[in-house]
């Protein structure tokens, strides 16, 4: 038998001390460690598993928690492993400030499932496309977490939100909701309408299939938000084009399209905008003038969970 690290699905499980720093927002990301990881064997070939295989193996052979924390943090992976490893490091450079050492975490990245929601949010998957078998993948990823001692779960992922109900249902322990958590930053902000007597118009920029899955605008016109979303016109001319430059890697290209759909959604009195789109965010330097128009969805995550492991870790 062989044995390989960081291989498919990809778990990651630091074990630290309680911390109870504040946040600083917009913490530079740092360099990270972790002091352990589950190692996946592999058979005499170096062939690996299928998912179900795999499922099944992590259900027989974790009989205890790995972590016992009170504030471990159970992370599961989205689109891209790499914006999954962005918000590790946020929570991980918010976490340990002046010195501290970061809350506990188990991750568990699964590629295949990745692939299956990139080919879905870019309109790539095939015209059978079985939602419930995401919805079941994903809810195994959330049943693992939870078996490993996570105390609360979160999901990193814009488009695996348009099943957050679903994957969350049955849940043991706490699981954070991405657009809840850009909801209450909001409402906590105290803003103003820009056009008086009106409503509080917030925009919202992201790819079409998580503007199709509405939770965003579900959950801010809850709270009395006005949600103002790009025309056809704005999507088909300058969105879609962004998204494709991005693919190309036409960084100006994608930048300038981005630029005149934000300014767009401002001209129409908007107080801010949501940018559900960690690519398209990374298309703006950090110096652009539009960025103090922005939220960051994922910060807003990262700060929760943040929160939510120190009001743990203070009751320990």
């Amino acid at each position: 038998m062989s044995v390989r690290t960081l291989n498919y699905p990809f778990q990651l499980v630091n074990s630290v001390n309680n911390q109870r720093n504040p946040i600083k927002p917009r913490a530079p990301n740092p360099t990270f460690s972790v002091k352990s990881s589950i190692l996946l064997r592999t058979d005499e070939n170096t062939n690996l598993p299928d998912s179900d295989a795999i499922d099944g193996s992590l259900e027989r052979g974790l009989s205890g928690s790995i972590l016992n924390q009170l504030n471990t943090v159970g992370i599961v992976g989205g689109v891209s492993a790499t914006s999954t490893l962005n918000f590790l490091k946020r929570i991980v450079g918010w976490s340990s400030v002046d010195g501290e050492e970061t809350l506990p975490f188990v991750l568990c990245n699964n590629p295949e499932l990745n692939r299956e929601l990139s080919n879905r949010e870019r309109g790539k998957a095939r015209a059978n496309f079985d939602s419930e078998a995401i919805v079941k993948k994903l809810r195994r990823k959330r049943e693992f977490l939870e078996r490993s001692g996570a105390r609360c779960i979160v999901m990193p992922c814009h488009f695996s939100h348009s099943w957050h109900s679903e994957v969350s249902e049955g849940c043991s322990v706490p699981f954070l909701n991405m657009a809840e958590c850009v909801t209450s930053e909001l409402k906590e902000a105290d803003l103003k309408p820009i056009e008086a007597g009106s409503c509080l118009r917030i925009g919202l920029l992201a790819p079409e299939a998580t503007l199709n899955a509405g939770f965003y605008q579900e959950q801010l016109q809850s709270q009395g938000f006005e949600v103002v979303l790009p025309d056809k016109a704005t999507m088909e001319h300058t969105m879609f084009p962004a998204m494709e430059a991005l693919r190309r890697k036409d960084i100006e290209g994608g930048r300038n399209l981005l630029r005149i759909a934000f300014r767009v959604l401002l001209v129409r009195a908007v107080n801010t905008v949501v940018l559900a789109s960690d690519d398209m965010l990374g298309l703006l330097p950090k110096d652009d003038p539009l960025l103090k128009k922005c939220v960051d969805p994922m910060d807003a995550l990262a700060r929760a969970t943040v929160n939510w492991a120190r009001t743990q870790g203070n009751r320990a």
